[in-house]
């Protein structure tokens, strides 16, 4: 059984939605089809050996619709980066192709991001770029498969980085010991004693040094390789630089043999084979630490059981979740992870949803309910019938928002990348220029101006400018995950700290997006009970959301409702029915006037109730005024906190909505609003946050409707209510999966700390590098300072990239902080 999903073009309402699923389930093989008009998608389960994708697009295509093309934008895993110049140059290598729009390459995910015009060119031919730049590349498939063999991959990496280490550090030890052995007053046996037997000296460093060169084989593969085609990266400078120790060296030991021992003391073996060796070091913890970014992923991915019982044939099969269709049946016992998404339909429980929504309680579960996979069934058994599979889940969603983001460049990146992407030819020709210098105007020997020139190519390397931004976005990114915020890119992270104003939505957003009822007064000697029967019987089969509220709360108080007749709805004004054969009116006051009923002091507490946004309902039985029942959408309990947070970090927060004034700006002064925008239409929306933009204001959107879509879009940075619809989740920037909105301040603050982290980044791999290079090319020795030995300057260069990752890794410690007491 094959699930595909199609882009599907042309659909403008429900009845279209109907005809495509209609005419496709009419062929052969197929299982379930569901289209959705609000993300334009159609996802079918069907049977390969029965029907054809060309056949279920001809069959759209013939009902009038057309299939969307695909998304011309393809990600690689790339093989064999090192450092930022390799990015800078598998981008330049694919770019230059006809037909490419944009290559972007993530050297913390090792993935590259390519939008290309697919009649013009193929993945192949991308492919064939990239290796002809000296890396390896295949597409990624996407799939959480795909992610977990890229785990497995990066495990297998750090083990070998490891091994080659040790190895390395076995032989440049000894090697060390014996070259510097005398220098600083350490025994040396007779034997390899440099003053009384030099040839054994040279020997025994030459044998100790091949096998580090061999396992270091990568360097050099890669780094010349790389010279070779003229793009020069972090491995040209340790190949160029060991190089030049080990030829020169290699040099000096056949003078020795020749006779020559005054080259004894001018053997440069173990600094070819220590620096190395360190690099070699560093390259692990980097690997440790790169592997350590992307551990919010893995932990989203360990969330989804492994398998699903399905009901098959009549019989329950355990199938592991690539085997689950749209459709199929599915069982969950108490304890069990809910396998996909889908709703229930046999049994109840409770589910635990916090993972995915961050909702603390466990919420009831019954026939009807829809349920979210990766959430824990708590303490009943149910059947549902999976509605979404595989890469559609909303656990999948997820994954892949935190990996998209996780593979896109912020802005701040594109000032490393032209650093980077130039800085290696620089650095070459300083190393060669910095040498000659020293040997022609310094009146140096040649193997002073050989130190100094591998010095400044080992000292280099620009690893830690490409490190700066990738890793701190993916732990940023991955940490908004954790606490229920989704960032769908590096840009939409570093936009978010740049924020001056938010605006709300107010329906959903800030309250709940449900009316309720809040207060209810009696009148003329009625009881509270009566009130609400009498309000709630004359309500009862009403589909209005205040009549929905009323009801409600009867039931909660298990009030038993009567039978009522000639219900009439009076247009404006209420309803009038007959209720155990007294007339009732429900309605507004106009209703109550009509009929000649007493208010009296009635219309005082109605007016309070409506200036604090309220809607009073006056309820008579046979013309007597019994009592006002309040109902209001309330405030969620999280905004008047939220909004408190917001003005603490000195953010202005205005409020939108379709409302009238009165109830708007009762709603703004309970919560703290600055500015209010009410009576607003929902085309209107994106046109007065454009107005905030024309002041030159950054402006944040809050919403959760369809109608909010369009002012999503409009703004700096969009954010979503999780709990809200499809189409404003995929206009959003951000989405809040707990729907809480005190995660709008966690977002922005969020994003401080991750641009603040790159900043420190940046600052220290461009400082190391300004600082580094000069020392290297012996500025400190012309005033009598000290000379960078080769070895520390390879331990520097690996320092620097480590000391860059470990920084980003602090934002694995953040925590959204709480609003001050005042």
């Amino acid at each position: 059984m094959t699930t595909t999903t199609y882009g599907i073009e042309g659909m403008t309402c429900a009845s279209c939605v109907q005809t495509i699923e209609k005419e496709v389930n009419k062929l052969a093989g197929i299982q379930s089809v569901n289209v959705n008009l609000t993300t334009e998608k159609m996802t079918v389960s069907f049977d390969s050996n029965t029907v054809s994708n060309e056949e279920i697009e001809k069959t759209v295509t013939d009902t009038g619709y057309k299939i969307a093309k695909d998304d011309d934008s393809l990600a690689f895993e790339i093989d064999g980066m090192t450092c930022a110049s390799c990015a800078q140059t598998i981008e330049k290598s694919v770019n230059k192709l006809a037909g490419v729009n944009n290559a972007s390459v993530n050297l913390a995910s090792e993935k590259m991001i390519v939008d290309f015009d697919k009649e013009t060119l193929s993945p192949n031919d991308i492919i064939e770029a990239v290796q002809n730049a000296g890396y390896d590349a295949k597409i990624s498939s996407g799939t959480t498969d795909d992610s977990e063999n890229q785990s497995e991959k990066k495990q297998k990496h750090i083990k070998e980085m490891w091994r080659r280490f040790w190895l390395s550090a076995v032989f440049a030890v000894p090697l060390l010991y014996i070259a510097m052995g005398e220098m600083v007053g350490l025994p040396i046996p007779n034997v390899i004693n440099p003053m009384s037997n030099p040839v054994a000296f040279a020997t025994i460093q030459l044998l100790l040094t091949l096998p580090v060169l061999f396992l270091g084989r990568s360097f050099f593969q890669v780094g010349f390789k790389a010279l070779i085609k003229g793009y020069p990266n972090m491995d040209s400078l340790v190949a160029l630089g060991t190089s030049a120790a080990f030829v020169y060296s290699l040099y000096g030991t056949l003078l020795i043999y020749q006779g020559n021992t005054q080259f004894s003391m001018n053997l440069y073996y173990e600094s070819a084979a220590v620096i190395l060796t360190l690099i070699t070091l560093g390259k692990y913890f980097e690997a440790v630490s790169k592997g350590k970014t992307s551990e919010a992923i893995k932990k989203l991915m360990d969330l989804a059981p492994k398998t699903a019982r399905v009901i098959r044939m009549g019989e329950e099969v355990e199938l592991s979740l690539d085997s689950v269709v749209m459709g199929d049946i599915i069982i969950v016992r108490p304890g069990e992870k809910i396998p996909v998404d889908g709703v229930i339909v046999e049994g109840s429980s409770s589910v635990d949803e916090a993972m995915i929504t961050g909702e603390s309680l466990p919420i009831e579960k019954h026939e009807g309910d829809s349920v979210i996979g990766a959430s824990i069934n708590k303490n009943g058994t149910f059947k549902f019938k999976a509605t979404k599979v595989g890469k559609d889940t909303t656990l999948s969603q997820i994954i892949k928002l935190v990996e998209d983001a996780q593979e896109t460049k912020a802005p701040i990146a594109k000032l490393a990348d032209k650093v980077s992407g130039i800085f290696v030819p620089i650095v070459i020709v300083l190393a060669i220029l910095s040498g000659v210098a020293w040997f022609f105007l310094g009146q140096e020997s040649w193997v002073f101006a050989l130190t100094i020139t591998i010095s400044v190519l080992v000292i280099a390397c620009p690893c830690a400018l490409g490190l700066a931004t990738p890793t701190a976005i993916m732990v940023g990114t991955g940490k908004g995950a954790e606490n229920g915020v989704l960032i769908k890119g590096g840009d939409a992270l570093e936009s978010t700290h740049k924020i001056q104003t938010i605006v709300f939505d107010k329906t959903g957003t800030i309250t709940e997006g449900k009316p309720v009822v809040t207060d209810i007064f009696t009148f003329n000697g009625y009881d509270e009970e009566k009130v609400l029967s009498v309000a709630a019987t004359s309500e009862q089969g009403s589909e209005h959301p205040l009549g929905e509220a009323i009801v409600g709360a009867a039931k909660e108080k298990n009030i038993m409702l009567s039978e009522h007749t000639g219900f009439m709805a009076i247009p404006g004004h209420g309803i009038k029915v007959t209720i155990d054969g007294n007339e009732a009116l429900l309605g507004n006051q106009k209703l109550m006037e009509e009929n000649q009923v007493e208010l009296f002091d009635a219309i005082v507490t109605s007016d309070k109730l409506a200036s604090e946004g309220k809607t009073p309902m006056f309820i008579a039985l046979e013309g007597t005024l019994i009592g006002i029942i309040a109902v209001a959408d309330t405030i969620k309990k999280s905004s008047v906190a939220a909004i408190e947070k917001l003005h603490e970090m000195g953010i202005q927060v205005a409020m939108i909505t379709g409302d009238n004034k009165r109830t708007a700006e009762a709603i703004a002064k309970q919560v703290g609003i600055d500015q209010v925008f009410s009576e607003v239409l929902p085309e209107d929306k994106a046109n007065e946050v454009s107005k905030l933009q024309s002041d030159g204001i950054k402006v944040a959107m809050v919403g959760d409707g369809i109608n909010d879509a369009p002012a999503l879009a409009q703004s700096d940075v969009g954010i979503a209510i999780g709990s809200g619809t499809d189409v404003a989740i995929e206009s959003a920037d951000i989405v809040l999966m707990r729907s809480d909105l005190m995660d709008v301040p966690t977002a922005i603050e969020l994003s401080h700390a991750t641009i603040k982290n790159i900043k420190e980044n940046l600052f220290w791999a461009f400082a190391y590098n300004v600082l580094g290079i000069p020392v290297a090319m012996g500025v400190l020795h012309l005033f009598g300072g000290p000379l960078l030995n080769p070895m520390i300057a390879g331990a520097a260069m690996s320092f620097s990239s480590v000391s860059v990752l470990l920084n980003a890794l602090r934002l694995k410690g953040f925590k959204p902080s709480k609003v001050k007491n005042n």
